[in-house]
């Protein structure tokens, strides 16, 4: 795996480097999301450790799981149950931004940048296909997958948009939203697969900070769309501080917003933000700040 000096030089700064490197050289644990709308944990365990798959817990939540072969197969995502909607592969830090969230089934809830659709069946989920979901996605093609994901997996309070995340309609006004902002994908690095490979390759200052840029003006515009009171959970798979706490500290600096605490079983270390590095639990890399209006 090879970085680049001024990766290093940067990364060197704000983590133990050696740990780091020695994280992201592994594949990453295959992890799932039991969709307890189509299935139960019992029963998908039932029907996936008859094909060889065992379940290890994800301790921040109860229908998360790291799923290994006997054999060491790591394609779980052409099951047919997972055609079927009965689970969702997905990262298992990916897992946290809904559960900071934590919709409530009579919410009426803005996920902004939802494609492919993992957090926005999560959230789903958690309201147990009750209250309202706005799934925003500005990318066309995207927005073919969003749909497909949520047809799987049998989600019935959503409704699909189309518009830029910093330019969504203000009309109306939301308990809580989600923004899962485009990012340079820095959290992402793990293991000699191909997004790694590319993600260093094209890895650069001025890149990042053109992100930085939109991001800025989504994370104002979504807080602008939350009730009084309403929450706002702004996450990325990021590990830069210019994507990230540079971003929050933005709105907290425009706007009169408070940032909250998130309280889950994950070891962070800066609890103030939760961000995550992927030598702490074994993960990808995260980044997620829960703010209250």
């Amino acid at each position: 795996m090879h970085f680049k000096p001024a990766f290093i030089a940067k990364y060197s700064k704000l983590t133990d480097f050696a740990a780091y490197q020695h994280a992201v050289a592994s594949f990453p644990r295959k992890s799932i999301r039991v969709n307890t709308l189509q299935t139960t944990i019992s029963h998908l365990q039932h029907l996936l450790t008859d094909k060889g798959w065992y379940f290890t817990p994800v301790p921040w939540c109860p229908e998360g799981f790291y799923v290994s072969h006997t054999h060491g197969r790591r394609d779980i995502g052409t099951l047919p149950e997972h055609q079927k909607g009965l689970f969702f592969a997905q990262k298992s830090v990916s897992f946290i931004p809904s559960i900071a969230l934590n919709p409530k089934a009579h919410d009426v809830v803005l996920d902004l940048c939802a494609a492919p659709g993992g957090k926005t069946t999560h959230l789903a989920m958690l309201m147990q296909n009750k209250g309202i979901i706005i799934a925003n996605e500005h990318d066309s093609y995207r927005i073919n997958g969003l749909i497909a994901n949520l047809r799987r997996c049998g989600i019935l309070n959503t409704v699909v948009t189309q518009h830029r995340a910093d330019w969504f309609p203000q009309e109306n006004r939301f308990d809580k939203i989600l923004l899962d902002a485009p990012c340079s994908g820095t959290g992402l690095i793990k293991g000699p697969g191909a997004t790694t490979l590319t993600t260093l390759k094209t890895w650069n200052q001025k890149y990042i900070e053109g992100m930085a840029r939109i991001q800025k003006k989504m994370i104002l515009h979504a807080f602008d769309l939350l009730k009084q009171g309403g929450t706002l959970v702004y996450s990325t798979c990021s590990l830069e501080p210019e994507e990230n706490e540079e971003i929050v500290d933005h709105l907290l600096a425009h706007r009169d917003a408070t940032l909250l605490p998130i309280d889950l079983p994950v070891k962070v270390n800066n609890k103030k933000y939760f961000r995550i590095w992927p030598q702490d639990n074994d993960t990808e890399g995260f980044f997620v700040a829960k703010i209250m209006r």
